[in-house]
């Protein structure tokens, strides 16, 4: 018995819920801010504006192409840059391949639309942890360090300090703050090397602050 177009349409959103839901849930478990309830309307959005561009009034692919616009919009809302990094990409990148898979559950191809959910999941959950453990021995991290006064010397006492601890480093900016010596490092350096340079940063008697922004 085959089924009529407007039954169709409802299992394409049925699955789309569903494909949606399982993206869904890794993304609010990890307390992410397209969380549940954003990641299910995004592919349910995508499968709807799909079955429109095929059974509208005008019917007409354009309706399903400008998708990807759309969701270039919302993805560039969820993306934070600041003068040294870029957050939420990732995020970014899972809403749109969130409306790729609304938009083949529109289309009908539902068996793909729930293999790309399942997929995207391992691979959020799986290499996250390939990179924790890649972390474990190498890290790339930048440094924010505020000296007691604008002495520079303090920058080559520093330096040295990071190099006992074997860890590379890069000077991006040197400023005047509050009359004090501000300097951003980017450092490279083992897990363990980088938690022992800490310490001593806190026992260092002209060093006045750090802060870390990965």
């Amino acid at each position: 018995m085959e089924f009529l177009p407007e039954n169709n349409d409802l299992v394409s959103i049925g699955i789309s819920v569903l494909a949606g839901s399982l993206v869904g849930l890794e993304r609010e478990y990890k307390n992410k801010s397209a969380g549940f309830r954003t990641i299910v309307l995004i592919c349910l959005g995508a499968t709807v504006f799909t079955i429109v561009s095929r059974f509208g009034v005008g019917s007409d692919d354009r309706v399903a192409a400008n998708i990807i616009t759309g969701i270039g919009f919302i993805g560039a809302g969820v993306i934070f840059k600041d003068k040294f990094s870029v957050m939420g990409l990732t995020t970014a990148a899972v809403i749109w391949i969130v409306a790729g898979i609304g938009m083949a559950a529109g289309v009908g191809y539902y068996g793909l639309a729930i293999s790309i959910s399942m997929i995207t999941v391992v691979i959020l959950s799986l290499l996250n942890r390939v990179e924790s453990v890649m972390e474990t021995w190498f890290l790339t991290r930048t440094v924010f360090v505020v000296f007691q006064s604008m002495d520079i010397s303090h920058l080559d006492e520093l330096a040295q300090v990071m190099e006992r601890h074997q860890i590379r480093y890069s000077r991006k900016t040197v400023s005047k703050r509050a009359h004090k010596l501000s300097v951003v490092f980017e450092l490279s350096a083992k897990r363990q090397s980088l938690r022992e340079f800490n310490n001593e940063m806190m026992t260092l008697p002209y060093v006045e602050e750090f802060y870390y922004n990965s």
